[in-house]
């Protein structure tokens, strides 16, 4: 079950159960799409995967199977992300 995280772990922007703007990596790394597009360029800077856009968990679902209210806030480090974004942003997610 997808934790549902509630906030962009690099700029902390609110994140509810049902935004269109959170993106998660395979690990459930979460960000806003804006961290993903400006300053990520679609490298997860915990594991090097690629993004995609978090489902939207129903509402009546959300009673059983409430979002996680625990929050990750590590800013990404952009000196020691560069050397790992200029690895991978050229290859496809798939082939990482």
């Amino acid at each position: 079950m997808l934790e549902l995280r509630p906030t962009c772990e690099n700029c902390d922007k609110s994140l509810p159960p049902d935004s269109l703007e959170a993106m998660i990596c395979t690990y459930e790394c979460t960000f806003c799409l804006s961290c993903v597009t400006e300053i990520l360029d679609n490298v997860c800077p915990n594991c090097g995967g690629g993004f995609e856009k978090r489902p939207i968990r129903p509402k009546k679902e959300l009673d059983h199977n409430p979002s996680t209210t625990t929050r990750v806030f590590k800013p990404v480090n952009l000196n020691s992300f560069q050397v790992l974004k200029e690895k991978m942003m050229n290859i496809n997610p798939k082939d990482r």
